[in-house]
């Protein structure tokens, strides 16, 4: 064997071309020398041209495949040992448009003469021939998907999908975790809905025939829906005005959803609960800027004005039967829209009755002569959660006994409202329901035991947000 030993081979002329053998000759590296210029080391020149119909790939490429109209099937060439071919998720739609990786003849694809299908979005593999064993072995697989992304995307409560929007609710504490805006900053101002925790019904003090209670006022209902997501929103849609709006941003939103107002007991006529104070407030609701007002408790039965006077707060609480008692007032503090309703007053002409909690969209009615007591306001409806749901109805007020006769209760109003109660000693007002924001039923004054007196507790809030992602 010949050997030459030189430093540098070069071309006789500036512009000419050295010519290392002959037509089948085969170029042998020494073991252990590298080489740098004479081809790919493992590696593949991209097709920057995606592909969008079934192709035939050619050893040595890479190819970008775009899927966004449908999958199809990408046929590998015959298998020779070292062939390298590439291929990659172009728009991020394999996994609805799946591409098919299909062997030539009887090659194998990791030892199996079959398609592989891939499906994960943003994918990218690299194939190289082996042997006829193994024939096409996968040596690189990344699902990393590093694209701008055109929507929101977030994290936190319970995630539905409705269309092209996505909707997190939560009916309790959480945070709002914001990963990534939107290109469009339209798309940015997000869909909510805060509904506060309902305020409690009242208590009846004293004997049968004494003072029948007022029902709770519902939470404060607040709604934004941006442009961007369809669906039909309440009456108090507060987008027009801007302040009312939300604009995310990447980071983290704290989530508070408000608890109902705790069942006001009863213990006598003459226990600490004589002449008592309202009941209990439900607790507000917040997203960013955003708070909803806990629902005012109900005026609660006693023989002195101020007890038996609701309390203001999102809607207000009903007003317990005595002279000069007065309903809550809703919509405290002032919103705009306003975010609920007032409570209505009683009644005292030795036919007690207390009156209704006001509700998100209606304020509640008065008790009337005869012992009924006032029903409590409606709520109102919103299908931002994907079906229409009304939320936050007043509670509805206790009822008297005057002559031996129970009067009527009044109902809670639509959306959740309590029932208030007269007419069984084994239950006092109806809670309101939870999530709804509604207020509790307030107890009536029939039966002199802690059950059917006891007003019910206040429904707790929800906090929704809702927001285009694709």
């Amino acid at each position: 064997m010949s050997e030459v030993k030189v430093n540098k081979i070069s071309p006789r002329t500036n512009c000419g071309t050295v010519t290392l053998g002959d037509s089948g000759d085969t170029i042998a590296l020494g073991a252990g020398a590298t080489q740098t210029g004479f081809g790919r080391t493992g590696t593949v020149d991209w097709d920057t041209t995606p592909k969008t119909t079934t192709f035939t790939a050619v050893s040595g490429d890479g190819f970008f495949c775009n899927t966004t109209s449908g999958g199809f099937t990408a046929n590998l060439p015959a298998g020779v040992a070292g062939a390298i071919v590439s291929f990659a998720d172009y728009a991020g739609t394999w996994q609805t448009g799946n591409l098919t990786v299909s062997p030539n003849g009887s090659d194998k694809i990791g030892g199996t003469n079959a398609d592989v299908t891939l499906n994960t979005e943003g994918q990218s593999v690299t194939f190289v021939f082996v042997d006829s064993t193994q024939g096409w072995v996968n040596v690189q697989d990344s699902t990393s998907n590093e694209r701008g992304n055109a929507f929101v995307a977030a994290t936190g409560g319970t995630i539905t999908t409705c269309g092209n929007d996505k909707i997190h609710t939560f009916t309790g504490p959480g945070t709002f975790a914001v990963c990534s805006t939107a290109v469009c900053a339209a798309n940015n101002v997000v869909s909510y809905l805060v509904v506060a925790g309902g305020g409690s019904g009242g208590t009846p003090y004293g004997h049968p025939g004494g003072y029948a209670a007022g029902g709770g006022g519902a939470g404060g209902f607040r709604e934004v829906k941006s442009p961007a997501t369809p669906y039909t929103a309440s009456p108090l849609d507060g987008y027009p005005s801007a302040p009312n709006r939300v604009t995310v941003t990447a980071t983290s939103f704290p989530i508070t959803v408000g608890a109902g107002g705790t069942s006001q007991p009863y213990d006598g006529p003459q226990g600490p609960n004589y002449n008592p104070t309202a009941a209990n407030d439900g607790s507000n609701s917040v997203f960013s800027t955003i708070t909803a007002a806990g629902g005012g408790g109900a005026g609660t039965g006693c023989n002195a004005a101020p007890c038996n006077s609701g309390r203001s707060g999102g809607s207000g609480g009903g007003a317990g039967a005595s002279p000069g008692a007065s309903g809550g007032t809703g919509n405290s503090p002032p919103t705009t829209p306003a975010q609920g309703q007032s409570g209505a007053t009683g009644v005292n002409n030795n036919q007690t009755a207390g009156g209704g909690g006001g509700g998100a969209g209606a304020a509640g009615t008065a008790g009337a002569p005869g012992a009924a007591g006032g029903n409590g306001g409606n709520g109102v409806a919103t299908s931002i959660t994907g079906s229409s749901v009304t939320r936050a109805g007043g509670g509805g007020a206790g009822s008297g006994y005057p002559g031996g006769t129970a009067g009527s209760a009044g109902a809670g109003g639509s959306g959740g409202g309590g029932t208030g109660n007269n007419s069984s000693p084994s239950a006092g007002g109806g809670a309101g329901t939870i999530n709804t924001g509604s207020g509790g039923g307030g107890g009536g004054s029939q039966y002199d035991n802690a059950n059917a007196k006891r007003g019910g507790a206040g429904g707790s809030g929800i906090v929704v947000i809702r927001y285009k992602f694709q």
